[in-house]
């Protein structure tokens, strides 16, 4: 782990990556639970997938939010 090189106000490109990808993955984390089950009601193996996808996100943005916090949080 690597703490965010000291500058004026900018972010390394990593950093913003990090950033930019918790958002996208927080983003389809609320369509999967807010819309796409609700649309799969009826075809289990769809409703299924949405399941998993939907733990699968919850454990990406759990990681993304850890390598983020390591990384902009002061030492």
């Amino acid at each position: 782990m690597e703490n965010e090189p000291k500058q004026e106000g900018n972010l390394s490109n990593s950093t913003y990556d990090l950033m930019s990808q918790l958002l996208e993955e927080n983003q389809s984390l609320w369509r999967i639970k807010n819309s796409y089950k609700n649309d799969a009601k009826g075809d289990s193996e769809v409703k299924e997938f949405w399941e998993e996808l939907e733990k699968d996100k919850e454990d990406h943005i759990k990681r993304l939010t850890e390598l983020l916090v390591d990384r902009i949080s002061p030492k």
